[in-house]
């Protein structure tokens, strides 16, 4: 059928610049979301107990843990998991 262009024969396709970008992505919505799970759950700790400086805490420890999966190549959320362990971790002794 003429006019109907298929993706992979297009020219100027550039397929690889695509890969980068959908993994670029897919890496900041994971750390994205694993930091608003953070905060959300200090600043339950600090609304419901009134441990303010523990809600300050994670949300810090939220956005440190953002940073180092951010730079790292395949976007882990691990720092940001054992920063919430820690936050309820420190709740439960406090």
């Amino acid at each position: 059928m003429a006019g109907i262009t298929e993706y992979a024969t297009a020219t100027g396709n550039d397929y690889a610049e695509h890969e980068r970008t959908y993994a670029a992505v897919m890496k900041l919505s994971k750390i994205g979301t694993a930091m608003a799970v953070l905060i959300v759950i200090s600043l339950a700790i600090g609304g419901t107990t009134g441990h303010w400086w523990l809600c300050g805490f994670g949300v810090v420890l939220s956005i440190v843990g953002g940073v180092i999966g951010a730079l790292s190549e395949k976007g882990t959320i691990l720092p940001i998991g054992l920063s919430a362990l820690l936050v309820v971790a420190l709740w439960y002794i406090v």
